[in-house]
């Protein structure tokens, strides 16, 4: 189980799980044995709005960063999400076929998105943030827009 860093403000708290790592885009990639999990952040789901559908790239497909690895749309936006990493997808998460609210429901457990078996995860690594890193980026982006 992870442990959370959290940012509230007004009636919205965002959790950043530290165990794993974060793109600007909120983005969260998770490493074991050269394979990296790839989901989206709690502050993501909650900025976007309820995920009404999702669609991850097809097993076997190669990636660099900042291609698009995933489709997603909200009642909010329709978004491309960019990789974070170089490499294979090597699994996507079936659940999203027909249950994509999962990503709201559960962004850090559940809601994982595809796995990629990375092409170069030590240089990949050092562009993406750390949970401190990312929670006070979010924070900034947060405050932003309610004119903070």
């Amino acid at each position: 189980m992870s442990e959370f860093l959290q940012y509230t403000q007004d009636k919205f708290t965002f959790r950043v799980a530290t165990d794993r790592m974060y793109s600007a885009a909120g983005v969260w990639v998770r490493a074991a044995n050269g394979r990296v999990t790839v989901g989206v952040s709690d502050f993501f789901q909650q900025h976007h709005g309820d995920v009404a559908f999702a669609e991850v790239i097809e097993v076997g497909t190669a990636v660099g960063i900042g291609d698009a690895l995933a489709h997603i749309e909200t009642i909010k936006a329709d978004i491309e999400l960019p990789s974070p990493l170089s490499g294979i997808v090597t699994a996507v998460n079936d659940a999203l076929e027909l249950e994509a609210e999962v990503i709201n429901q559960s962004p850090y457990d559940r809601g994982w998105l595809a796995v990629v078996e990375a092409a170069n995860w030590p240089a990949d690594r050092t562009k993406l943030m750390t949970p401190q890193a990312y929670l006070d980026h979010m924070a900034a982006e947060a405050r932003t827009e309610a004119g903070l």
